[in-house]
């Protein structure tokens, strides 16, 4: 496997652990980055009240409205770009998902996926090894089984070390 080849992934001076992760399964496939989920949502989240509380203040006294009304505009703006950021990137990666999923799909069976598959659902197939994709691809569209129910009904968990 690729992933069992390359021990680092470089990112700037920063070495991202890839190889040595800890084998996927369904309880520990979800990531989280704790600077940026945790710290970074936190610290947002005090400058956009300590922007409210500012400008509550200013309107009080008269003075500074215009300064506070600008640092509340771009706390609000931060938070915009801190939940579109990863909702954007998120759905880059699901299309390129769906493309190699499709692709896998096609060359195990001689068939494209279901169109009945949603993109989400096709998403959760991509931990399932070959040999249990095509029959659980069929399976998901034939039911219309949640993305959550897919991965639960994968026996042998295929890991996904490279996403972001």
């Amino acid at each position: 496997m690729v992933s069992d080849v390359i021990d680092f992934v470089s990112f700037g001076k920063f070495k991202l652990k890839n190889s040595t992760m800890e084998n996927q399964n369904y309880k520990n496939h979800r990531r989280f980055i704790p600077l940026y989920h945790y710290f970074l949502s936190a610290l947002i989240t005090l400058i956009a009240i300590g922007a409210c509380v500012n400008l509550y203040r200013s309107i009080g006294d008269h003075e500074r409205i215009y300064s506070a009304d600008l640092i509340l505009s771009v706390s609000i703006a931060l938070l915009f770009i801190f939940v579109y950021m990863r909702e954007f990137a998120l759905k880059a990666q699901d299309r390129a998902i769906r493309a190699e999923e499709n692709l896998r799909h096609f060359s195990l069976t001689g068939k494209l996926l279901d169109k009945k598959l949603q993109p989400k659902q096709i998403v959760a197939l991509r931990f399932a090894p070959d040999e249990e994709f095509a029959e659980l691809a069929q399976k998901a569209a034939e039911s219309n089984m949640k993305p959550d129910e897919i991965k639960k009904e994968i026996k042998n968990w295929k890991g996904d070390y490279y996403r972001a």
